[in-house]
């Protein structure tokens, strides 16, 4: 086996598994969870892979000495959801299951890409460089951020840090979402609002020194996200914790406007209140700093905002939204 996916089935994981395949590779171990999830099963299904494992199956047969060793391994299976509240669920499926599966990769020699998350900068205070000293400084706003920023810590503190690669994703958008529920991107959530209605909906701003739809976010097109993901597992000489973002905020209007281009109609922008669960522990501006993984000597380009919201409108929501 040359490559095991965890979270195969899910956003970045089956662009990930898509680009495998591109270039000839189909022995790959999926893990995911499944179970009645039929829109993350479309996912699967669209990608050549040699074997499937449900993720608890998975995490037992690791545990017991049962799983092939392949030559690496990108771990982008996590709860993603930033408004779970139940912290020992986190701390273990995504802290330590990610721990487990590290710990296995540096005893067997196996090349280590891991799901970090641009969650992990809080309220971006502290800025959003992927400098490692500054790291142990970050204040996530919520349990997702904390589920990840504790794994990073782990492998900083422990020194795994120098041997494998960790991506901080900033907001990833793009096909292979459809599952995701509330969590999928606006584009994603709002793109038939758009074209059968022409309008959409954004949160009004709470804070008096940003006007309503300039919150602002690195938006990063999943597909670019995942060609960066597989760069790192191609170089195993390059390790640490990495940002992955575009390295330009754009507004929500941004955002708004582009969709409107792509689907071709003018824009109308309806501003409504923030959920209270939100207030509090929305980030209202990211930017990946980028220089870190580009000195490394990753030329993956990344799309613009508006390249990548035409090309996931024409490719994937005008057929199966």
């Amino acid at each position: 086996m040359k490559t095991i996916v965890t979270g195969g089935a899910g956003l970045i994981g089956s662009n990930v598994a898509r680009i495998l395949n591109a270039r000839g590779d189909s022995d790959i171990l999926v893990v995911d969870h499944l179970r009645g999830d039929a829109l993350k099963r479309r996912n699967l299904d669209a990608v050549r892979h040699s074997a499937y494992m449900e993720r608890d199956e998975f995490r037992e047969a690791l545990r017991a000495g049962r799983v092939e060793v392949p030559r690496v391994v990108y771990h982008l299976g996590a709860c993603s959801s930033t408004t779970e509240t139940d912290e020992d669920f986190l701390d273990d499926n995504n802290t330590a299951y990610t721990r487990e599966l590290c710990e296995w990769c540096l005893a067997h020699g196996v090349r280590f890409v891991y799901a970090s998350s641009a969650a992990t900068y809080g309220d971006g205070s502290r800025g959003y460089s992927d400098d490692e000293a500054g790291i142990p400084e970050l204040r996530p706003l919520n349990l997702y951020g904390w589920s990840k920023q504790k794994f990073d810590l782990w492998s900083l503190s422990t020194g795994a840090s120098k041997h494998i690669a960790g991506l901080k994703y900033f907001n990833v958008f793009g096909p292979g979402e459809d599952h995701k529920g509330d969590m999928r991107s606006v584009v994603a959530k709002q793109y038939a609002t758009v074209r059968d209605e022409g309008r959409i909906a954004l949160f009004k701003s709470d804070r008096p020194d940003c006007a309503d739809g300039c919150q602002d976010r690195d938006f990063v097109y999943v597909k670019d996200a995942a060609a960066v993901t597989v760069w790192l597992g191609e170089h195993p000489d390059v390790c640490g914790i990495f940002n992955c973002g575009t390295g330009h905020a754009r507004t929500w209007l941004d955002l708004a406007r582009a969709l409107f281009a792509a689907v071709g109609r003018e824009p109308r922008v309806d501003f409504v209140e923030m959920p209270a669960k939100l207030k509090g522990k929305y980030q209202y501006h990211t930017e990946a700093r980028m220089e870190k993984l580009r000195a490394a000597g990753c030329d993956v380009p990344f799309r613009s905002l508006e390249d990548a919201v035409a090309d996931y409108v024409s490719t994937h929501l005008s057929r199966f939204a």
